[in-house]
């Protein structure tokens, strides 16, 4: 019976983390480049979101447009703004769509209101951009060649730009930022078909995009859409070639990121991933099953802490029950797996976003991101506001 008890402690965690494990073994080689189907003709259109961001957008459609040039048009939904982010869509030549609704807001509904725009004049394929991201012409072109030759939503790998100098901070929550974007959604997709569609660098074929159900205020709504289009038979791809790179924030812009994002796909989560685990275990779908157990998978920080709270409280009931020390082993084998697993990921793409001397402060970021967490357990995860930067 103690040893039962003690498996009882450590059974969701030791999944999750095993579940962790399988994705970044499958995940941490390089993918091999493909050739990209011809695009040439296709009508795409560009759909960017934006939220009171006048202060980038200028220089975001200044990079854009040389890569776009003639073979894409891009529209700019101005949700709900009160500075001049209409204006100056406008004056770098994009059509801009102004959205006012202050009842119903979030991203998801900025989405759907240009999707009614669209729907007079339909484009074969919308790649979703946000208004802080850059692409270039041959991610973008292999995100629209994919969506069509394969009939199905696809999703660029999203990063963060590395940039010397960034704070600690911001380098270690941009190196967890590439393994969840890089390093697991390569190997959710060799496992299981499927990958996650991440709010941004999201192509899809019309007649898809039309059908999504997008008007929400979820938070993550991308996790969410990605979820309803898997269940209805269009599960995501991931398109390994295409990469979308958004610029870092300062420190207190990705605790505002982090802290928006990271509430809202534990929320999200608890909701969804009971679900789509029975749902799996009905079909007796094991790929089903690893991307129902992918939602259970919290954020790296979460997960260290986590994992590392429960071996030390299965070590001390198994002092104090005096029992087998094999169950309280396998945890401690499968967190440093994950740590060595951790360590390869770095080593081979992980030093442009961190430096060698940076993960020495990987204690200090744990204790920064505790507080983010008692606070989401207290309140929640915000609505969608533009971090700084």
């Amino acid at each position: 019976m103690a040893v039962i008890f003690i498996l009882a402690i450590i059974a969701l965690p030791l999944v999750a983390t095993f579940v962790f494990i399988a994705e970044m073994v499958a995940g941490i080689a390089p993918a091999r480049r493909r050739p990209v189907p011809d695009c040439t003709g296709q009508r795409v259109t560009i759909l960017m979101p934006a939220h009171d961001e006048a202060e980038i957008l200028g220089d975001i459609l200044d990079r854009l447009a040389p890569e776009i040039d003639g073979w894409a048009t891009v529209v700019v939904i101005a949700d709900n703004c009160v500075d001049e982010t209409a204006d100056v869509g406008r004056l770098r030549g994009a059509t801009v769509v102004e959205r006012s609704d202050p009842t119903r807001r979030g991203k998801g509904f900025a989405l759907d209101h240009g999707r009614n725009y669209l729907r007079s004049d339909p484009p074969e394929v919308v790649i979703v951009l946000d208004a802080d991201c850059t692409s270039d012409r041959a991610s973008l072109r292999a995100l629209a060649a994919s969506a069509v030759t394969w009939n199905r939503p696809c999703q660029a790998i999203n990063l963060i730009k590395p940039l010397v100098g960034s704070p600690p901070l911001v380098e270690l929550s941009n190196f967890a930022f590439m393994i969840k974007n890089l390093v697991r959604q390569r190997g959710l997709q060799r496992l299981t078909g499927r990958t996650r569609l991440v709010g941004t660098g999201m192509a899809f074929p019309w007649p898809i995009f039309d059908r999504a159900p997008l008007a929400t205020d979820n938070i993550v709504e991308d996790v969410e859409l990605g979820l309803a289009l898997d269940r209805a038979g269009t599960p995501p791809q991931l398109v390994t070639d295409a990469r979308n790179w958004s610029d870092p924030s300062s420190t207190s812009g990705t605790l505002i990121q982090r802290t928006r994002w990271e509430g809202g796909f534990l929320a999200l989560a608890k909701a969804k991933a009971p679900l789509a685990i029975g749902h799996a275990v009905r079909r007796l779908d094991p790929r089903a099953l690893i991307a129902a157990l992918d939602l259970c998978v919290p954020p790296l920080t979460l997960l260290a802490i986590t994992d590392g709270a429960v071996l030390v409280l299965a070590a001390a009931a198994t002092l104090m029950l005096a029992t087998a020390w094999w169950p309280v082993l396998l945890f401690l084998a499968t967190l440093i797996a994950a740590i060595v697993l951790v360590a390869i990921a770095w080593a081979r793409e992980g030093r442009q976003f961190i430096r060698a001397r940076t993960l020495a402060r990987i204690p200090l970021y744990v204790l920064w991101k505790i507080p983010l967490y008692l606070g989401l357990a207290r309140r929640g995860a915000g609505d969608w506001a533009r971090p700084g930067r």
